[in-house]
């Protein structure tokens, strides 16, 4: 039913009433859309119920209502009498996008100068991950982003806007969730109204000493007038590894290292008896035939997720709650016979709810409650040592279990499956209450557009771990079997069959945050003036001696022209108390200025085609406190339990004594950027959008701990200093297509791309290095060091007694003592005749991507709809290996395993490849071929296929008699496959061995209903 109007006796007495329904253009019912009789005295309106349907007494004579509802054009209707009414409302897209949340407040779109990217939240809604931060490369320019792992609870990516520009100290961007600096991983999607990050100085100049590194701004659902509505999202996955490695089974590596064995003269280790034993399955306990990695994994894990949000509100008081539930497992392995379940499992739940009430026509009281509760747990293990171990773990050595029950481990080694399944769990707890409170009083009767609001917030975290422990008992190997057939072997370890149970010690944080502000927009003819002035602060206790504080005042200007001409100014001024008094406080300043060409009289002819034409550039700088290295480092401290004095002729007497610690830094500031960027925006036809932006950042003050000062210098710590400079810059750029080609066919896509590369123009190191291969400065941060490869030796290098050929220089520096036909040859960098850890340097690339892309769109046929996403990176790369064990058969009998993949590319007298995949194979390690050098480093670029969807909605006539306005089911893929040169292990892990949890694959049912 919908909300009937209050009249007075008077009024009842001289009405008419006018009802109807209210639809879109596709004649659906728009819920909670408010009638309301233009110009009556006193308010008369009314809001549609759930079929669109409305009733309203209207005072006699001629009248209008107005229709409104957000995201449609208004509409007026002129109504005389009695009478029923059917309106159609339009969708009203520039509404939609005309303000954008931007530092501390909102902005026109149009009026917007500075580098700032929105994007929709159902967007960033795909996957199986509870990481909101995995969703975010790819999918937003200037976003470069990596996920390490795929394990639950360890899953989050690192991120950083446009890159990275510091050595020391804090890298990540300044995430703020309705105001307050919060974590991006604990908000849910679906609590998400608005998402955006601010790249350039003119947008995070206003934090301060918080915004060196970009801002990603996010708001939270509020509710707005309408009838309730209630939306129900549920999905399930089923996930598998994405890519494990292989290694070789067990008959064929030991015919392998039989081979490498009898080719480097060593005893043959295996007879053709035990390899055939072990093919046939002859005694699995005897001739184990082990994968170890399958033996530690399960073929599938699963995940849930489900959201529950309902919101609407009158003209008084407006509601929007979300809860959400997530579940996920792991694909580690389970003993199901032990009665203690100690498998993965980690669950959330969130609930957020955000309340705004008019206490007055003009005073506006929000409040906000959210946060969430983990409970995670895991087993009692350490997951990468696990994936070590079942590398390290040869397939012949034992098998996962003896047929007797007995668990085999041979001394001072690792049953992997043992690791994993016996050892008990850990369980963690952790919750966080976030709040928020804000008062926002418009003061339009003294002028309008004057507003000023005060924001209070308090957020508590805290983490608590319990769990249990076992020590289980194993044997050594069996030797052989007795008369009767059982095993024979000796007690190895001897085990508790209880378990114990622990409790770890709990620990949080707390977070207080106040702000106050300013807010004038007004529109004067031509002239469009938006400022702000804001006071903020806040301390943040983690235990620590002392909370962390920041106060200081930003604030805004911005002028806009006729809609064609923009100028903006914006300014922080922050301090922290991790710097001396007087040191505490900076200034940081930002301007921008943009032209819309488009909106040119001259250009009006041209709108149909150049609907946005805009230029803009900016210039500004901002800061960081979290300079790492030691916090209040412009103190002198003391160390009062030093080595002090010995006496007697043994020592029996000494005592401690007090030596000078760390030096003070009495200039000690915070890490300053310069942040510089041009940008262009074009839309074209109304269904084309195209941004662009280059950029360029100027970091200097970077703390670090100077290394050139002499120790004649007396100093017993060396001290620090802001010393480093790092110059950062790349583009990024967005392309956007949307068209409905008619009331059946719509087609969207996008693409996105980001390429960030920095440098480092000032670092502590001797001049007489820089210059020269083996110096940081002027080169990337993170880059890569190691030898330089030229190829692998062939024959025609060494005399007829085996000695190298004369020019070529010795490798007996790196290990290379023992040189051989391919065995890998280096490049002597200083020229002294010697390989030597003296000619390792740095070697080109970095283990970050330097490039980030993203490419996808929506096709959708009446009912039918289907999304994809493809996200890649490049110019990244990895040094694999490091381990004496890593190259096949180097690790002998006694541990290290063989990849498959690519081992028929190495080197042999057969293939006398200069270039092959793998250096000779040797029976035991090769120090000279496995260090680090440019022939480990490989490029680690994929295209990943993120997600495909494909979708179904319901036709609405079918939900009309169930109460449900929509309904749609959808099934989809995520991480489906990855394209790569790199065919090991998944190339966006983590590791240099692919030892390590995988990234999971998945397929998801899901199911969207609105009532």
């Amino acid at each position: 039913m919908a909300v009937p109007s209050a009249l007075s006796v008077d009024q009842q007495s001289k009405t008419f009433k006018v009802t109807g329904q209210i639809t879109d253009k596709a004649k659906e019912p728009l819920i909670g859309v408010t009638v309301t009789v233009v110009g009556s005295n006193g308010p008369i309106r009314t809001i549609s119920d759930i079929d669109g349907m409305f009733s309203l007494d209207v005072p006699e004579g001629n009248k209008t209502l107005e229709f409104s509802y957000v995201g449609y054009k208004k509409l007026n209707v002129p109504v005389t009498g009695s009478k029923s009414l059917n309106v159609i409302m339009e969708e009203d897209t520039k509404d939609i996008d005309e303000v954008v949340v931007t530092g501390f407040s909102s902005q026109k779109k149009a009026s917007i100068v500075g580098a700032i990217q929105t994007i929709q939240p159902t967007e960033l809604k795909f996957g199986n991950t509870r990481t909101l931060s995995n969703n975010l490369a790819g999918k937003l320019s200037g976003v470069i982003g990596i996920q390490r792992s795929g394990e639950p609870g360890y899953d989050d990516s690192n991120f950083w806007i446009r890159g990275i520009s510091t050595f020391s100290g804090n890298r990540a961007p300044l995430v703020l969730v309705d105001g307050v600096e919060r974590d991006l991983n604990s908000v849910d999607v679906s609590e998400i109204e608005s998402f955006s990050i601010l790249k350039d100085a003119s947008a995070s100049a206003m934090y301060g000493v918080r915004g060196a590194n970009g801002v990603i701004v996010i708001t939270t659902k509020h509710g707005k007038i309408g009838a309730p509505a209630v939306r129900f999202h549920m999905e399930q996955s089923i996930n598998s590894p994405t890519k494990l490695p292989k290694f070789l089974d067990a008959p064929d590596y030991m015919s392998l290292l039989n081979n490498v064995a009898q080719h480097d003269g060593s005893p043959i280790p295996f007879t053709q008896l035990q390899i055939d034993r072990t093919r046939s399955g002859y005694d699995p306990d005897l001739y184990p035939n082990v994968n170890w990695i399958d033996a530690i994994t399960k073929d599938y894990a699963y995940s849930s997720r489900a959201n529950l949000e309902v919101s609407g509100g009158s003209d008084f008081l407006r509601y929007s709650i979300v809860a959400s539930y997530f579940r996920e497992t792991g694909i580690l392995a389970q003993d199901k016979s032990l009665i203690v379940d100690n498998a993965t499992n980690n669950q959330q739940f969130n609930l957020r709810s955000n309340i705004d009430m008019d206490v007055t026509k003009t005073t506006l009281l929000s409040v906000s409650i959210g946060g969430y509760l983990n409970r995670f747990k895991q087993q009692s293990c350490n997951t990468d040592d696990a994936f070590t171990e079942a590398f390290q773990t040869l397939p012949f050595v034992h098998p996962i279990r003896y047929s007797d029950g007995t668990i085999p481990k041979v001394s001072n080694r690792a049953n992997p499956w043992e690791t994993v399944t016996q050892h008990g769990y850990d369980f963690y707890t952790s919750s966080k209450i976030q709040t928020l409170f804000a008062v926002e009083q418009d003061l339009k009767v003294i002028t309008p557009g004057l507003k000023v609001k005060g924001l209070f917030s308090f957020d508590r975290w805290n983490k608590s771990q319990r769990g249990r422990k076992a020590n289980p008992g194993t044997v050594l190997p069996a030797t052989g079997r007795d008369a009767e057939g059982n095993l024979i072997h000796t007690q190895g370890t001897v085990g508790d069959e209880s378990m114990s149970s622990y409790k770890g010690s709990d620990y949080g944080n707390t977070r207080v945050y106040f702000e106050a502000d300013v807010l004038y927009k007004h529109r004067f003819g031509k002239h469009d003036i938006d400022a702000l002035f804001l006071y903020n602060q806040q301390a943040y206790d983690d235990g620590d001696i002392q909370d962390y504080r920041k106060q200081g005042i930003a604030g805004r200007l911005s002028y806009t022209y006729d809609n064609r001409y923009v100028a903006e100014f914006n300014f922080g001024y922050n301090g922290s108390e991790n710097f001396a008094k007087g040191k505490r406080f900076g200034f940081f300043p930002s301007l921008a200025i943009g032209w819309l060409m488009s909106e040119e009289p001259w250009m009006q002819k041209y709108h149909k085609t150049f609907n946005k034409i805009k230029f803009r550039a900016s210039v500004g700088k901002a800061g960081d406190d979290n300079i790492g290295g030691r916090r209040f480092a412009y103190l002198t401290t003391m160390n009062t339990n030093a080595e002090g004095y010995v006496w007697g002729t043994t020592g029996q007497s000494s005592y401690t004594g007090i030596t000078e610690g760390d030096i003070g830094v009495s200039n000690l500031t915070w890490e300053t950027v310069k942040k510089y960027n041009v940008g262009f925006e074009l839309g074209l036809w109304n269904m084309l959008d195209f941004n662009l932006d280059i950029f360029r950042e100027n970091r200097s003050n970077i703390f670090m701990k100077r290394t050139i000062i002499p120790t004649q210098s007396g100093f017993i710590n060396a001290p620090w200093a802001n010393f480093g400079k790092v110059t950062n810059g790349g583009v990024d750029m967005s392309l956007n297509f949307h068209k409905q080609w008619n009331k059946d066919w719509f087609t969207s896509a996008y693409v996105n791309f980001t390429y960030a590369k920095n440098r480092v123009d000032e670092y502590d190191e001797p001049e007489i290095k820089k210059g020269t291969y083996r110096a940081q400065t002027g080169r990337s941060l993170n880059e890569l060091q190691g030898l330089t490869a030229e190829r692998l030796f062939m024959p025609s290098d060494f005399n007829a007694d085996g000695s190298l050929k004369f020019g070529i220089p010795s490798q007996s520096g790196v290990g290379g003592t023992d040189l051989k036909p391919g065995d890998i040859k280096y490049v002597d960098m200083n020229g002294d005749g010697v390989i030597t850890e003296e000619d390792a340097g740095f070697i080109g690339g970095t283990v970050d991507p330097r490039i980030v892309y993203g490419f996808g769109g929506v096709i959708a046929y009446k009912n039918i709809d289907v999304n994809f996403f493809f996200q890649g990176v490049g110019d990244t790369h990895r040094i694999i290996g490091g381990s004496p064990y890593f190259i096949p058969a180097s690790g002998t009998t006694v541990q290290g395993n063989a990849y498959s993949e690519n081992l028929s590319d190495r080197w042999t007298a057969d293939n006398q490849d200069p270039y092959a995949f793998w250096p000779r194979l040797t029976y035991g390690p090769n120090l000279n071929n496995y260090r680090a050098s440019t022939w480990w480093k490989k490029d680690m670029s994929f295209l990943r296929c993120k997600t495909i969807e494909v979708g179904y909605t319901l036709n609405a006539q079918w939900l009309k008699n169930l109460y449900v306005k929509n309904l749609r089911v959808y099934v989809s893929g995520n991480n489906l496959f990855c394209l790569s040169g790199f065919k090991l292990w998944d190339p966006e892990l983590g590791t240099g061995d692919g030892l390590k949890y995988p990234m999971n694959r998945s397929v998801q049912f899901g199911l969207d209903i609105n009532f």
